[in-house]
């Protein structure tokens, strides 16, 4: 029974995000017909791309969360929750795990981009 309410929520996501594409098809196409004068006062205004330091706090706060949440879940498998099985608690374990690799590597490489430009030469 667990597998199927994964499979519906699964499904339902799907859906949504389905829709959600459709949706912004459209709005695109209505913005690309020629002649409507609304739509051309659009595109003066300045779209605001996120800075590096946003993306990188972002990127923690997602890693926080997935630990937080393999910890919630391993924390109800040992408690004996009835509704929490061990693959489930061992997926959101790696899922933390692969997550916080990534953002060392990241902060490897920044590290060392750091260095390299103040050990250039001026």
């Amino acid at each position: 029974m667990v597998e199927r309410a994964d499979i519906n929520s699964v499904l339902s996501d799907i859906r949504s995000l389905r829709s959600q594409m459709m949706q912004n098809q459209r709005v695109e196409q209505e913005n690309k017909i020629p002649g409507q004068l609304d739509k051309l006062a659009r595109t003066d205004q300045v779209q605001k791309t996120p800075g590096f330091s946003d993306m990188l706090s972002q990127a923690v706060g997602k890693v926080n969360d997935l630990q937080q949440t393999a910890g919630d879940m391993r924390t109800a498998y040992e408690t004996g929750d009835p509704t929490m099985d061990l693959a489930r608690v061992m997926i959101a374990s790696q899922k933390a795990s692969v997550s916080f690799e990534a953002l060392t590597q990241v902060r490897n490489r920044v590290v060392r981009a750091y260095e390299d430009v103040m050990n250039m030469p001026v």
